[in-house]
């Protein structure tokens, strides 16, 4: 999985920051989105974050997922 990639979510994954449901539980399984990040080092150092993707779905909705959440299209 790389930077531009096209991805779906294949996971239930509920989310509370979905910006047409604030602080209401969303489901994100079977949305579509683009890689914008993955995460492997800060600074130059390398690091383990939990959730390493970032994948931005629409203007103004981002999320965090890790690998086996997501499937490239």
């Amino acid at each position: 999985m790389k930077i531009g990639d096209r991805v779906r979510v294949k996971e239930s994954v509920i989310v509370y920051h979905y910006p047409k449901k604030r602080q209401q539980p969303f489901d994100l399984k079977g949305m579509e989105g683009e890689v914008i990040d993955v995460m492997t080092e800060y600074k130059g150092r390398p690091i383990s974050p939990n959730l390493p993707v970032l994948v931005k779905f629409d203007k103004r909705f981002k999320a965090h997922f890790q690998k086996q959440e997501l499937e490239i299209i």
